[in-house]
Order: structure tokens, then sequence, then C-alpha cells
């Protein structure tokens, strides 16, 4: 796992280089200000970080101890749930949001956990064509229906089709995007509303899928979904391809909320569980050098 995610900040440790092109035991703070800032972490938060050090020169223990700060709501609670566990994904177009949904089912199915899938964005024929394809391949059951029918009602006969053939796991998708922002939260709501008549308690866990290569540009369009319809937990994507690593800390630091896994790239084996101890590593093995 560790090389996954560390691989996945390869393109930040590069973006760091440009500003310390040599590794040290330690920097001054205008040094780790210019870092910080390179690898995409919010001004705001760097100036935290950055006050809340008091010595002269920065070492990978103090530097390390403020980045573990900022990721203080990465931890993740399972709730109480009689199976199915229901999972509604929700995100932006684009954001990987049908790729994530495919890593997700083949992990809890090399778990040995039986998984159905809901085609939920019913808004773009595309996406039910692309989770049909994943499901075919995943040789994992789906409920779907044609562009413009009732997302509601595919949540709720995935659940009850899980239900009837006792599944583990159902993972249902969401629409990106409407003609406007409330038409999504009007429908994200009647979706999990349908979700809990289907199954109560349902849905368990609502993901927020996130661009990695957005940046802290992502914060406001996931703030506005946690205000829709209220968030559990976050997946980011594509972050081997982005220099904007830096920005899991100020997302995670804003909005108070776990980072469950971090997409490093497009195989099923490529969604990796988010653990702060190492990506923090990660990142300053980008930076430091071991103290002698």
């Amino acid at each position: 796992m560790f090389g996954f995610i560390k691989k996945s900040l390869s393109k930040t440790a590069e973006a760091i280089k440009s500003v310390a092109p040599k590794k040290k035991v330690s920097f001054s703070k205008d040094e780790i200000e210019n870092i910080l800032l390179e690898a995409d972490v919010e001004y705001e938060l760097v100036e935290i970080i950055l006050n809340e050090i008091y010595q002269s020169r920065v070492t990978r223990e103090i530097l390390r101890s403020k980045l573990l700060a900022t990721l203080a709501y990465t931890t993740y609670q399972e709730p109480e749930f009689t199976s199915p566990f229901v999972e509604l994904i929700v995100g932006v177009n684009g954001a990987g949001k049908t790729t994530t949904i495919s890593k997700l089912a083949a992990r809890y199915k090399n778990e040995g956990k039986k998984v159905i899938l809901g085609a939920g964005d019913t808004f773009r024929a595309a996406a039910i064509e692309q989770l049909t394809l994943w499901a075919k391949k995943l040789e994992i059951p789906i409920i779907a229906s044609k562009q413009g029918h009732d997302s509601s009602a595919v949540a709720y006969d995935t659940i009850d089709s899980a239900k009837s053939r006792e599944f583990d796991n159902v993972i249902i998708d969401t629409a990106g995007r409407l003609h406007t922002q409330t038409n999504l939260a009007n429908e994200l709501k009647k979706i999990a509303r349908i979700c809990d008549k289907a199954h109560s308690g349902a849905p368990h866990r609502t993901i927020l899928v996130i661009d990695g290569t957005q940046g802290n540009s992502a914060i406001a369009q996931a703030k506005a979904f946690n205000e829709m319809i209220g968030i559990d937990g976050i997946i980011i994507t594509k972050l081997d391809g982005t220099a904007k690593g830096g920005s899991v800390f100020s997302i995670a630091y804003a909005l108070e909320l776990p980072i469950l896994y971090v997409g490093t790239g497009e195989q099923p084996e490529n969604l990796v569980p988010f653990d702060k101890y190492e990506f923090v590593d990660g990142l300053l093995d980008a930076i430091f050098v071991e103290e002698e």
C-alpha cells in the first residue's frame, strides 16, 4: 500500500524540487512556506501551520506533527447497520465516479462479499452504459434503466433486489449535474429518502468522489455537496496524475471529513485505503534527508 501512495505523490515531489532542489535536514520557515504552497496546500492552512512552529529551523519531525494534525478528522467509524450495507456515491461529472465505483465493487468482491450496483445517474446515458460495462467485466449484477428514468426508483429496486438475494453491499451511482444545483440537491435528497424507505437506515454511507487534479478548488464543490446531502467520507481520485498532492491536507482540514480511499491509477487495485501516516511520510520523503 505504501508503494502506491508514495508513487501517487511522484508529481508532487517533482513540483517541490522546483523550489527545494536539494533535500536537507532542516529548512527555514520561509522555505517550508514555499514548499507547502508549491504542493498546493492552501495558503490559509500554510499560515496556520507556520504560526504553530516556534523553532527557527523546521525539521522533519516538527513538520510531520503539524501535517498530521491537519488530518485529525480522517478516521472513519463504520455505523451500525443491518445487511446489506448501502453506499451512495456522489460527485460532479468527470471526477472519476464510475471508475471509483467499479474499484470499490472489485475490492468488496475480492473480500468475498456479494455486491450489486445501481446505475442511478439516469441523467446521462453514457454513465449507465459505462457502469453496465464495468459490472459485466467484474461479473457483478447491476440494476439499470434508460436515460431520463427516475433515479430514486433505480435505488429502490437495487436495494430491494439486494435484500431478496441476500447481498452484502449495494453501491448506487448518482448524477453529478442537473440543470441547476437546486435540482441536483432535490434529487439527491429524494434518493436518500427512498433508500431509507427501501431499507431502514440506508444509505449507511454517502461518499463524495473528488478529482485530485482540481486541488484546492475542489473544496467549495465538496462543501456544496455536504450541504446538499451530508457526506460521510471522501475518495480522492487521480492523485497519481497531479502535482497538487498537498491539497489533501486542505481538503481534510476544511471539511473535517474522513478520507476513505485515494485513487492512484486505473487498475482496480489502485484504490487504496487512505493512511495519514503513510501519506505524510511519503510527502516528507520528497523534502528531507534523514538526520545522521
